[in-house]
């Protein structure tokens, strides 16, 4: 039986994943391991700290001596982090961001070229936008990014207050993103306010990194010998 790992920075994000690894990776052993240090670390320095990234890196080799054979951070904020994990250890090491902004990119690429980045945290939005940069630069593709701050949605939902957080994500979403070909949430956190908002309030397609996360790791874990 393989074994998938998911690294979390919050324990609120156990509840999806099990859900999500539930009915795409059936008969795959999943290990959930949480360490809020590393984003908490980072939003008080308002930059993910070289600190974090040898912490983030330790923390990816001690899920493979668990027995990982894949893991998943789920945590965009510390996405950098994770691709010099992946450079340093020798099974995979997955950024649960990467498919989403593949994803959007292409359809963004077909249309006008724009893509709308939503994130509750500034330490977020930096790390996506440079992803999805990246990827269009990679794929040869030329986009333009449009950026927002949910403000105060973060701190909602930390506090228990996921209504505050829909709200505060669906404004945002609704009022700031007309005119885009693709819209990413920055945080695997957001993808809940989707299903607060009403048919046809959407203005383009939305792409979230929990579910295509973890089917970059299902692909990936049938891909091992």
């Amino acid at each position: 039986m393989k074994t998938l790992a998911l690294l979390h920075t919050s324990p609120t994000l156990s509840p999806l994943f099990n859900e999500l690894t539930a009915r795409i990776t059936p008969g795959v052993r999943v290990l959930h391991f949480v360490d809020e240090s590393l984003i908490k670390n980072t939003i008080a320095a308002g930059k993910l700290e070289k600190s974090t990234m040898r912490r983030l890196i330790d923390l990816v080799g001690s899920t493979f001596d668990a027995g990982a054979d894949v893991t998943l951070v789920t945590c965009s904020s510390i996405g950098p982090a994770v691709d010099i994990a992946a450079q340093l250890h020798d099974k995979p090491v997955l950024r649960v961001d990467r498919p989403m902004a593949e994803k959007a990119v292409a359809a963004a690429a077909a249309g006008s070229g724009r893509v709308g980045v939503l994130a509750t945290l500034s330490t977020t939005l930096a790390p996506t936008v440079a992803l999805v940069r990246r990827v269009a630069e990679e794929s040869g593709k030329h986009i333009e990014i449009v950026e927002h701050v949910c403000e105060g949605a973060f701190e909602a939902v930390m506090a228990g207050d996921g209504a505050t957080h829909d709200r505060i994500v669906g404004e945002a979403l609704t009022g700031k993103m007309a005119g885009m070909d693709a819209i990413l949430f920055a945080q695997a956190s957001m993808a809940r306010a989707l299903a607060a908002l009403p048919e046809g309030a959407i203005p383009a397609p939305v792409f979230t990194s929990p579910e295509l996360g973890v089917e970059r790791a299902r692909d990936v874990l049938a891909s091992l010998a």
